[in-house]
């Protein structure tokens, strides 16, 4: 993990981080090429560049494109990912580098927080659905494996039945692999802890309905990877068991037995069954 930016200057209505992080500061440019490349020298296979607004980085003309288009050229280097972005900042040149960088990962992780364009409006996230799903369709014709997980805010103030379908349709036709789902809860000093709360009883039915339909969005795509091979990069072996565990492309972890160590290898694994929240495989040639 490599910190590349750090701060917010987007203001979103119900979040701390600009008050308690600052204002966006991205690191120069040929810092992080160097703590990169100290990374890789060291064995890291892959890297994952971090910040609270990641996609934001710009430091003189460098942007995080540009991170990712060095990073890419490394041998020994074999992954790269990001996280979190904003929509806002899913630039074009942000957006190319999924054609253009092959060991940039096909899992993006994009906060949409809700599926209404008005409660969008209401949380200040500067964004709308309609612009959102833009930003989908173009990734999807630069990578067309690419996969998708995001945040949701349910039972923001003001939501009503039809933003909340508006979310639960979201959720189905974007069809998130994994998703992070929470009832709105007021941050003290935010402009949204000032509004007036809905029920708590509908907020915890909706979020229930939420999580049921997320739920099956991911077992019917973990339905899909039985039988198929991925590849897999292994971090560990599990105490005292002849198992190992690594992550395929998209992130989802994965357990296989071997009793040769395979740490810091990537390699096809035959996926043949899966629980809520690991694969299960056989090394595969």
């Amino acid at each position: 993990y490599l910190t590349v930016q750090e701060g917010c200057d987007k203001f979103c209505h119900f979040c701390v981080v600009p008050y308690t992080r600052g204002p966006e500061y991205s690191r120069p440019f040929a810092t992080i090429v160097s703590e990169a490349k100290e990374l890789i020298d060291n064995g890291s296979k892959e890297i994952t560049l971090l910040g609270q607004n990641v996609n934001a980085y710009s430091h003189e003309k460098y942007r995080l494109s540009d991170l990712i288009n060095e990073l890419n050229g490394y041998d020994g280097l074999e992954r790269i990912r990001y996280t979190t972005s904003h929509p806002k900042d899913m630039t074009n040149d942000l957006i190319d580098v999924y054609q253009s960088c092959s060991k940039l990962m096909p899992l993006l992780h994009l906060p949409v927080q809700s599926g209404s364009s008005k409660i969008l409006k209401l949380m200040n996230r500067k964004h709308n659905i309609e612009e959102y799903i833009n930003i989908i369709e173009r990734l999807k014709k630069k990578r067309p494996s690419i996969k998708f997980s995001s945040d949701f805010i349910i039972g923001y103030p003001g939501e009503n039945e039809n933003d909340f379908d508006s979310t639960v349709s979201l959720m189905k036709n974007i069809e998130f692999i994994n998703s992070y789902s929470f009832v709105f809860s007021p941050r003290p000093g935010t402009p949204a802890s000032n509004l007036n709360n809905i029920d708590p009883d509908t907020c915890k039915r909706r979020l229930k309905i939420f999580q049921e339909t997320s739920d099956q969005v991911k077992k019917n795509y973990r339905k899909k990877l039985l039988n198929k091979k991925l590849k897999v990069l292994f971090e560990k072996k599990l105490n005292e068991q002849e198992k190992y565990f690594g992550r395929d492309e998209y992130g989802d972890p994965v357990i296989v037995e071997s009793k040769i160590n395979i740490k810091g290898k990537n390699l096809n694994v035959k996926i043949n069954n899966f629980n809520r929240n690991t694969l299960f495989g056989e090394i595969a040639a």
